[in-house]
């Protein structure tokens, strides 16, 4: 055998078998179980059990290539059974992927239509493309090979998961964001989502293309952001609120500072100065947490001209208002919420939870002077993603908090394919930060405020 692994058990003369049988092998990528996933396990665990894994782990990927294919080749002489060429080179290409990647879910990590993978136990695994969810041929072998998986995401990133401990969200070496959940927790088998780190960085004009905004409402969007208006972005779950925020981040200018503060690092931002800030979890002994609102006092000293939060969740909501009042203008977050009233509520929520105590009327005094424009995003029934409402806040009438609704998305029909079908229109309300924007230099379309102009 090669000099790179060593066997622990040397080569004996292959006993005695019967002829080959030939056996009906459905293709790798369409079996959902029988021979040839036995067999791949078969084979994965033999190579587990005589390679040297630490050399493999030194190894260049494409000399392992190299050396694993024959090895496997050699191996598969000794199993009663017989596969096309083709089979045998998928068959190399999946155990390559369990020693090196991440088994089955490889294929689907390499597919740049696909957005979020979700495994619902080990035997469906599901897919979204287009904002729509489908399910997949693939599937993993049981239970244990789907935790498998799961441990070697978390262990590659210093986490665990266990029965102490069976939530976890952790990241792929290429920013991925992973969420997974094991039982006792998951009552039917481990439950695994990925939602992938797009390899392009989104901007603008690739969310013009997705028909999310327009390139006028572009032209507003990049004004908010250089002329440093604080800006929350709100949406239900997978609505495309990290998306926007990497987008809206690109108008940044380059000579600024920015520190961004995640759970679970994601953005993307460009620019050459931004310092990137993740948050975590407490270890065994439940010591060495760091929350995000750590990080937020932590960004305070580290001087910079803006603050991005990936999602404010909870007590740092009070600080990053503090930051957004004192200096650090052009910040920018996203939270969960289903209209910009209810952001606005839930950001209300997040300060009592900073476990201060202040009247309810300085709370919203505090969140009307340092939130000056709420974005909401929908996710629609046709997979779609859309900027629905982009709203202004103007300040206090009385106990309320006020905003003026500056553009809206007009839906008018949808097809029998189920397409949503509509347009944008200004609402008539001039801004109060248009005027701002005009002394920095920061021009708009001619009467895009005009009412009910329809936005191209």
């Amino acid at each position: 055998m090669r000099a790179f692994f060593a066997r622990q058990t040397q080569q004996q003369p292959a006993p005695f078998r019967e002829e080959p049988r030939l056996v009906e092998v459905p293709p790798v990528a369409e079996a959902s179980g029988g021979t040839l996933l036995d067999l791949k396990s078969r084979l994965h665990q033999r190579l587990i059990d005589e390679l040297n894994l630490s050399v493999i782990e030194r190894m260049p990927r494409p000399q392992f290539e190299q050396e694993i294919g024959d090895i496997i080749r050699d191996l598969l002489k000794s199993e009663p059974v017989i596969l096309s060429e083709e089979q045998r080179v998928r068959l190399v290409a999946d155990i390559l992927n369990e020693l090196m990647g991440l088994g089955p879910l490889e294929p689907l990590l390499q597919d740049s239509s696909i957005s979020d993978i979700i495994a619902n136990t080990h035997n469906q695994i599901c897919v979204e493309r287009g904002g729509k969810i489908e399910i997949t041929s693939v599937r993993f072998k049981d239970d244990a090979h789907l935790l498998r998986i799961i441990n070697k995401i978390v262990t590659n990133i210093g986490r665990r998961i266990d029965e102490g401990q069976p939530i976890v969200d952790a990241r792929l070496a290429d920013g991925s964001r992973v969420s997974a959940v094991i039982p006792p927790v998951a009552v039917d088998g481990p439950l695994l989502a990925i939602r992938k780190f797009a390899r392009i960085p989104y901007d603008l004009d690739l969310l013009i293309g997705k028909d999310t905004i327009t390139p006028d409402i572009k032209s507003v969007l990049e004004a908010v952001v250089r002329g440093r208006l604080n800006i929350l972005i709100s949406g239900g779950t997978g609505s495309g609120k990290t998306t926007m925020l990497n987008a809206m981040s690109a108008a940044i200018g380059e000579r600024e500072t920015v520190v961004t503060i995640e759970d679970a690092a994601e953005l993307q931002l460009q620019q050459p100065m931004v310092r990137r800030l993740e948050t975590r979890p407490a270890n065994a002994e439940g010591r060495g947490e760091i929350t995000q609102r750590d990080l937020v006092r932590a960004a305070l000293r580290m001087r910079p001209d803006r603050i991005i939060i990936g999602e404010v969740r909870g007590g740092e909501a009070f600080d990053m208002l503090q930051a957004m009042n004192t200096g650090h203008e052009g910040s920018m977050s996203t939270i969960h919420a289903n209209t910009p009233r209810d952001a606005l509520s839930r950001l209300e929520q997040m300060i009592g939870m900073a476990g201060l105590e202040m009247a309810p009327r300085m709370v919203r005094s505090q969140i009307a002077s340092a939130i000056h424009v709420v974005i909401q995003l929908v996710r629609g029934a046709d997979g779609r993603r859309r900027l629905v409402s982009f709203q202004e806040v103007t300040g206090m009438e009385g106990e309320v908090i006020t905003t003026n609704e500056i553009f809206r998305f007009r839906r008018l029909s949808t097809d029998a394919e189920g397409l949503i079908h509509g347009h944008y229109v200004a609402t008539g309300i001039r801004p109060r930060f248009a005027e701002g924007l005009a002394t920095q230099n920061l021009s708009l379309p001619p009467d895009i405020f005009a009412p009910n102009r329809r936005l191209e």
